[in-house]
C-alpha cells in the first residue's frame, strides 16, 4: 500500500512539529532545574573568599576506638569498634548475643545457626527476633544514659 506524497509530507511535518515541542519542553525543564539548583548552591569561590568559613569535612566513621571489643563465637573472633554497640551486645545473654553475632556479623543464615545449636530454623528466627528486641532496649538505655551524662 503506497501513500500519497502529500500524505507523507504531512506526516513528516507533524513529526517535526512534535519533536520541536518535546525539545522545547525538555529545554524548559532543564532550565528550571538549573535555576532551582542555582538557588540552593553556594559558589566555592564565594566560600573561599570568606575569612570566617573554612570549607572542610571531618569523617569520624572510620576512626578506630582505643580498645575494640572482641567477641568469640564458635571459635571465630568478631571485632566491634563501636563502644556503645559492644556494651549493648555484652549486656545480652550469651545465646542471644551469639545468635545476633552469627547472623549479622559472620553472615550465617537461620538454618545454619539452627544446625549448630540443634534447633530448627523457626526457633532460631524467633530467638533472633527476641534478641533484637532486647538489644534495642539496651541500645536505647545506653543512649539515655549518655544523654544524662552529657547534661550534667
Amino acid at each position: 500500500m503506497r501513500y500519497s506524497e502529500q500524505f507523507m509530507e504531512h506526516i513528516e511535518y507533524a513529526f517535526h512539529a512534535f519533536c520541536k515541542i518535546v525539545l522545547r519542553h525538555e529545554a524548559m525543564n532543564a532550565w528550571r532545574d538549573l535555576k532551582r539548583k542555582e538557588e540552593r548552591e553556594i559558589s566555592l569561590d564565594y566560600l573561599m573568599s570568606e575569612k570566617y568559613f573554612e570549607p572542610s569535612a571531618m569523617d569520624s566513621y572510620f576512626e578506630k576506638q582505643d580498645k575494640p571489643t572482641v567477641f568469640l563465637v564458635l571459635g571465630k573472633e568478631v571485632v566491634v569498634d563501636d563502644e556503645r554497640l559492644a556494651t549493648a551486645l555484652s549486656r545480652l545473654p550469651e545465646l542471644r548475643r551469639e545468635v545476633l553475632l552469627l547472623y549479622y556479623f559472620i553472615g550465617y543464615r537461620d538454618e545454619a545457626i539452627g544446625r549448630l545449636y540443634g534447633r530448627c530454623r523457626s526457633s532460631i528466627n524467633r530467638r533472633r527476633n527476641v534478641a533484637l528486641k532486647q538489644f534495642r532496649k539496651e541500645w536505647e538505655g545506653l543512649k539515655h544514659e549518655e544523654q544524662k551524662t552529657d547534661t550534667f
